[in-house]
């Protein structure tokens, strides 16, 4: 197998088309949150993804099964945990969300930030 070359390189500035997503009906909380995803990566596992995510004010519960690396670019988020925990987030925040958190998505104001994550397999 030969090596990467410069060519390989995954830019983000490319143009791509967005997929438009929406939360599960059953975990949407408040709003029409219409969402869009550009998927610039994704490793040949399907294990790991890197990306631009787009999303409008509303609220939803999420439950990660992945890592998520997230850079706020635009707008305001809050997240808040199943004990009732909350944290307000702005453009410029950068944070991780642990697989296993369980909680509220609530985008107060559209919102953009660039994801990079990580599925890990089952383990046995």
């Amino acid at each position: 197998m030969s090596s990467p070359l410069i060519t390989d390189l995954v830019l983000f500035s490319e143009s791509i088309t967005p997929n438009p997503l929406y939360p599960a009906k059953e975990r949407l909380i408040a709003g029409d949150p219409k969402q869009l995803l550009w998927n610039h990566y994704s490793d040949p596992s399907a294990q790991f993804h890197a990306g631009v995510w787009q999303g409008e004010p509303g609220a939803w519960e999420v439950r990660y099964t992945e890592h998520e690396f997230c850079h706020l670019i635009e707008g305001r988020v809050r997240l808040s945990d199943q004990e009732g925990n909350s944290m307000t987030l702005v453009a410029g925040d950068q944070f991780v969300i642990p697989a296993g958190f369980r909680g509220t998505w609530e985008t107060l104001e559209t919102c953009r930030k660039i994801y990079v994550i990580f599925e890990p397999r089952e383990q046995p």
